[in-house]
């Protein structure tokens, strides 16, 4: 009797949750697939060497950067659903165009535009999950969501890496076309979700639906803190990668063991890290938390370069259980004050906003993390510890001012 009830618990409690938890893995599936390839086919296929693509990659994040906030208020006016359906056909259909571009300039202008298409579709897939579940479950709604895409991104990578293994230009360029069949069901099945209610402003000049969200200054600086508690990601897919490698003895074939773990955590643990984080007060806690976790991991990972043999493989296997542990609470966070701090009359404004922080974290924390690290070595580390428990500590008045303005601008409780 005890088996099923554990099953039980893996799964998501309601038909909506399971079905955008499925949704969830088909699109990470999907994306994750080429992204295994990604280095092969620009390099192989397209014929690009790799300072091309790395400057390609840094003008789409710089394009999605600034877009960010435009693309959120076309969810207000448009609808999150509407423009979810249609950023998803369109997210299909580049990956089609994709084995058809065959110069420097038409692959920059791809990522742009692939940049653009994803950066509107994370603002509306975000505002559609917060109107469609109440507050008492939209964490755990979207904590259920993460682990699916994680289970995702790994069925994805194993996928991508059957085509590298055959190697043949046929295999690669089918990477791209699987992608781009998978995103077209994905965009069916974003259609068939359930109709969301819009504000009921939503069809008048955006301004009479309260004041645009870089007003609220407090939002503004926890969804920076955000972004700094965030850059776990480059810790994680990065830096530790790199100081194993040029910093350590322990063998390269570690990192997979570290990967592996990493998905394991995120899939089992973390529905469990977002309980409690359903409010200002819960979100901040696990704010803590993942500062806390950040800061155990640098110092563990700081020594290693110091250790030797079996020593520093478990070190740094445990420096990486602690950044995931900061990857799961922050991330609980997130989902937490990203709405409950926003005007609800103006959600796709504030989650654009919000995504911004992200596409600064992936624009300066790879370099600075990866200097202040592999140049400074452990008094890197604790600068980078210092940087998230900054972030930890400031979130907390920035998010008593983001609720203070709230008030000011008479923005409705959220639901």
């Amino acid at each position: 009797m005890s088996r099923p009830n554990r099953l039980s618990g893996l799964l998501p409690p309601t038909a909506l949750e399971r079905n955008l938890a499925l949704q969830s893995v088909l699109s990470a599936f999907a994306t994750g697939s080429f992204l295994t390839g990604t280095a092969v086919f620009f390099t192989q296929i397209v014929g690009l060497s790799g300072a091309q693509v790395g400057l390609g990659m840094s003008v789409a994040a710089a394009v999605g950067l600034a877009l960010s906030i435009p693309l959120g208020r076309l969810t207000d006016r448009v609808g999150a659903k509407p423009l979810w359906i249609v950023t998803a056909l369109l997210e299909a259909g580049l990956y089609f165009i994709w084995p058809l571009i065959g110069s420097f300039a038409a692959f920059v202008v791809m990522l742009a535009v692939l940049a653009s298409v994803e950066t509107a579709g994370r603002a509306a897939r975000q505002v559609y999950r917060i109107a469609a579940f109440p507050r008492d479950t939209r964490v755990r709604a979207m904590a259920y969501q993460r682990a699916a895409r994680n289970v995702g991104y790994t069925l994805g990578a194993g996928a991508g890496g059957v085509a590298l293994g055959i190697g043949t230009r046929e295999a690669i360029i089918a990477v791209p076309l699987l992608t781009g069949a998978l995103l077209v069901v994905n965009a069916v099945m974003v259609a068939g979700l359930p109709a969301i209610e819009r504000p009921p402003d939503v069809e008048t000049d955006l301004e009479a639906m309260g004041p645009a969200a870089w007003r609220n200054r407090g939002y503004v600086g926890v969804a920076l803190c955000n972004a700094v508690l965030a850059s776990n990601q480059q810790l994680l897919n990065v830096v530790v990668p790199l100081w194993l490698v040029e910093r350590t003895d322990a063998p390269q074939e570690l990192l997979a063991w570290l990967f592996g773990t990493n998905t394991v955590l995120a899939v089992a643990l973390q529905v469990r890290a977002a309980r409690g984080a359903d409010s200002v007060a819960g979100g901040l806690r696990a704010f803590r938390w993942s500062g806390y976790a950040f800061l155990a991991s640098c110092l563990v990972i700081s020594v290693t370069h110091e250790t030797v043999g079996w020593v520093s493989i478990v070190l740094i296997w445990v420096g990486h259980v602690t950044i995931t542990g900061a990857e799961l609470w922050q991330s609980a966070g997130d989902w937490s004050l990203s709405v409950e701090l926003a005007d609800a009359r103006r959600q796709g404004d504030y989650q654009g906003l919000w995504g911004m922080g992200y596409s600064v974290e992936s624009i300066v924390f790879p370099a600075l993390y990866t200097f202040l690290a592999l140049t400074w070595g452990p008094p890197g580390w604790l600068v980078i510890a210092a940087l998230a428990l900054a972030a930890t500590a400031l979130a907390h008045p920035a998010a008593r001012a983001a609720e203070r303005h709230l008030v000011r601008v008479g923005a409705p409780v959220a639901a």
